[in-house]
C-alpha cells in the first residue's frame, strides 16, 4: 500500500489546509489569498508561515531526512508523532509557555500551530543585546512543572513506565544527540567543522584528551539510560521564541524519556555561549558591558529559580512512587527526607554542568554551530569567543564537582571574558 505522505509545497499546502475547518477559521478570508511563505532555517523540518484576513498559522512539516545534510541522511518521520506527544504534554502542564497546537496529520507528519508573532527566536535577540524581563520565570516554570510532573516523584511507577514506552521509539533522534553531542566532536567525523585555522590544535587536543573521552561518554551513559523524565531533548535559544513579556517554546522532536540535567543544561550552556559570543558582536570595546552582566544574572537565575520551583513542587505534590511519605513521618523523617532534596539537586546541578559543557563543545567542534559565534563576521575574533567557550566547557567538565553553585560557574565564565588564546597573542 502506497504511504499517504507526500512533501507539501505552497499549493499542496493551500488546498491541504482549506479542507480543515478549523484551519480556514482560524484564518479567515478566500484560501486564495492566503500568503504562504517557507521560513524553515533549522536542521531538520519544513516551516510554513500563512496568513489569512483574520488571523495565521505555522505548519510545520517532517522531511524523510535530514534538512541540513540532505537525502543522504534519512530520518523517520515518526518524530512528528513524538513532537506532538510532546506538546500535548507541555500544553496540560505550562499552557501559556508553548505554542497551542490546532492540528495534526500523523500521515503527513505535518502540525500546525498558533503563530507566534511578535514574537522572536531568543538567540537571534540576544545578538542584537536584547534584554527579557519574563525569561527567567518562564522557562524555570517550563522546566520545573515538565520536568517534575513526569517524573517518579509525581507519578505512580506503571504510568510512568508505560510513559517511558510510549517515546521509546524515538531513538533515531536520540541516535543524533549521541553522536552528534557526546561523540563525534571528540573523534574524527566527516561532518565535523570548526572555526580554521585557528581552532586547529583545540580540536585536536580534545580528540586527543583522554580524561574528556572519560568524561563525555559518563554523560553519555547518563543520557542513554536515566530515564529520569520527559524531556524536551533540544531545549536550547533556538527553540524558545520571545516577547517581552511572553516566553514560548516549541521543537521538542527530540523528546523522550532523559536525564533532567540535559535540558537544564542546554538552556545554561546555551546562555553561556551567547554570554562569551558577546564580544564578537561589539561595534565598540564595552558596549555590551551591561547586557552582559544581565545575561549572567540570567544564568543564574534560571537555576536559583528553577531549583526552588522544583522543590516546592516537591514538597508539596509529591504523589509518585519515589521517596514514599510512609517511610518519611514524624519530624525526624521530614528532616531526614528534605536533607535528601538538597542532596538530590545538587546531583542535579552536577548533571546540569556537565551536559551545559557538552553542549558547547558540539557547537564549536561538531556539526551544527550556533548563528551566537556564526554571525561574527571576523573569523579570528569568532575563534577566540569560541576558545573561551571550550576553555569554560572543558572546565566544566572535568571539574564538576568543583563548581557546587552556579554563581560558580557564572564566576569561571566572566575570568574567562577577556582571556587570549594562543593564536591572539
Amino acid at each position: 500500500m502506497k504511504s499517504p505522505y507526500r512533501i507539501l509545497r505552497e499549493a499542496d499546502l493551500r488546498d491541504y489546509l482549506a479542507e480543515h475547518p478549523a484551519i480556514v477559521t482560524q484564518l479567515g478570508g478566500d484560501p486564495a489569498d492566503w500568503s504562504i511563505s517557507e521560513v524553515g532555517d533549522g536542521n531538520l523540518n519544513l516551516v510554513f508561515i500563512v496568513k489569512g484576513r483574520s488571523g495565521g498559522v505555522a505548519v510545520k512539516q517532517a522531511l524523510p531526512y535530514v534538512r541540513l545534510v540532505g537525502e543522504s541522511w534519512p530520518l523517520p518521520l515518526s518524530r512528528a508523532h513524538y513532537e506532538h506527544m510532546a506538546l500535548v504534554h507541555q500544553a496540560r502542564l505550562a499552557p501559556e509557555l508553548v505554542p497551542a497546537v490546532l492540528h495534526h496529520d500523523g500521515p503527513l507528519a505535518l502540525t500546525a500551530m498558533q503563530l507566534l508573532e511578535p514574537h522572536i527566536i531568543m538567540r537571534k535577540g540576544l545578538i542584537g543585546a536584547t534584554r527579557y524581563p519574563r525569561f527567567v520565570d518562564d522557562i524555570s516554570t517550563f522546566m520545573a512543572r515538565t520536568l517534575f510532573f513526569s517524573s517518579d516523584l509525581a507519578r505512580a511507577a506503571a504510568e510512568r513506565k508505560e510513559g517511558i514506552a510510549a517515546f521509546a521509539g524515538n531513538h533515531a533522534l536520540c541516535k543524533i544527540t549521541e553522536d552528534l553531542i557526546f561523540t563525534d566532536p571528540y573523534r574524527i567525523a566527516e561532518q565535523n567543522r570548526w572555526t580554521a585555522p585557528y581552532l586547529d590544535d583545540t580540536a585536536a587536543a580534545f580528540r586527543d584528551d583522554l580524561d574528556l573521552h572519560v568524561a563525555i561518554s559518563r554523560l553519555k551513559l547518563k543520557f542513554m539510560a536515566s530515564p529520569e523524565a520527559l524531556i524536551h531533548g533540544d531545549l536550547h535559544t533556538g527553540s524558545i521564541m520571545v516577547t517581552d513579556s511572553e516566553t514560548r517554546v516549541i521543537d521538542p522532536e527530540f523528546a523522550f524519556y532523559g536525564p533532567m540535567g540535559f535540558d537544564i543544561g542546554a538552556v545554561i550552556g546555551n546562555l553561556l555561549m551567547a554570554y562569551l559570543a558577546s564580544a564578537g558582536h561589539e561595534r565598540t570595546p564595552g558596549e555590551r558591558a551591561a547586557f552582559e552582566a544581565w545575561l549572567l544574572d540570567v544564568v543564574e537565575g534560571v537555576w536559583t529559580e528553577f531549583a526552588r520551583k522544583f522543590l516546592a513542587l516537591w514538597r508539596s505534590e509529591a504523589s509518585g512512587d519515589g521517596y514514599p511519605a510512609s517511610l518519611f513521618t514524624g519530624e525526624a523523617g521530614a528532616a531526614r527526607l528534605e536533607a535528601e532534596r538538597q542532596a538530590y539537586m545538587a546531583r542535579l546541578f552536577q548533571d546540569t554542568v556537565g551536559f551545559a559543557a557538552a553542549k558547547t563543545v558540539r557547537r564549536i567542534l561538531g556539526l551544527a554551530h550556533n548563528i551566537d559565534f556564526e554571525w561574527i563576521a571576523d573569523e579570528k575574533q569568532r575563534a577566540i569567543c569560541e576558545a573561551r567557550a571550550l576553555k569554560l566547557a572543558r572546565s566544566l567538565m572535568l571539574e564538576a564537582p568543583s563548581f557546587t553553585t552556579i554563581a560558580t560557574v557564572t564566576y569561571a565564565a566572566r575570568e574567562l571574558r577577556h582571556w587570549q588564546p594562543h593564536f591572539a597573542r
